[in-house]
């Protein structure tokens, strides 16, 4: 299941963007103050609708503010945040987040046996693919292929990003891959992926 921070260009564009320059992650700590607000000082955010950063493959995060910054993502709050970063800005930050540990949750262990099964083998029967193809078996993602690390991630965030996915309001991918699985997806599907997720490490 591709996922995380929102893609909203072809991941080929995704690979130009983030390939451009290296970060300075001692620099990015620096400028990441305003992060933390919402993100946690250590990357691990302090809201379950706010995403998790640390941990994140650097070319990724890169690629999704670039996104923010140009307006092909649209979140008024990222977009504002993101507009005055200079590219140094974004790389510097993408490189400090990387070299951070995410700090998972604990998965809801009625939800549990669900989610386990559909993050590794999918449903057949209904078309959702696994979310452990792409992201592997320990959701750390692939930073060449621009699957970003999905394990840990907030379990409110997950359910509202598959829920994006699903109704066309966030880019799915290539082939927009994570629209067709997310809209195939029950909610208590989803819930039960997100929790897993929350406590995957």
């Amino acid at each position: 299941m591709r996922f995380l921070l929102m893609s909203a260009v072809a991941f080929a564009g995704l690979s130009t963007l983030a390939a451009d320059m290296t970060g300075d992650a001692d620099a990015g700590k620096a400028k990441a103050t305003v992060c933390g607000a919402c993100h946690g000082a250590d990357g691990n955010s302090i809201n379950s609708e706010w995403p998790n950063l640390a941990g994140q493959h650097a070319n990724y995060t890169v690629a999704r503010l670039n996104g923010y910054k140009s307006g092909e993502t649209k979140d008024p709050v990222m977009g504002a945040q993101a507009a005055g970063l200079s590219k140094q800005d974004i790389h510097d930050l993408a490189a400090y987040f990387a070299t951070l540990s995410v700090k998972p949750g604990e998965a809801n262990p009625e939800m549990v046996d669900l989610g386990a099964q559909l993050y590794r083998l999918g449903n057949d029967e209904t078309n959702v693919a696994s979310c452990a193809a792409c992201h592997g078996p320990k959701g750390r993602g692939n930073p060449v292929a621009m699957m970003p690390a999905i394990a840990g991630q907030r379990f409110n965030y997950t359910i509202n990003q598959l829920n994006a996915f699903a109704n066309g309001t966030r880019y799915g991918g290539i082939n927009n891959m994570m629209h067709d699985v997310a809209k195939a997806m029950s909610t208590e599907e989803i819930e039960a992926v997100a929790s897993f997720l929350e406590g995957l490490h």
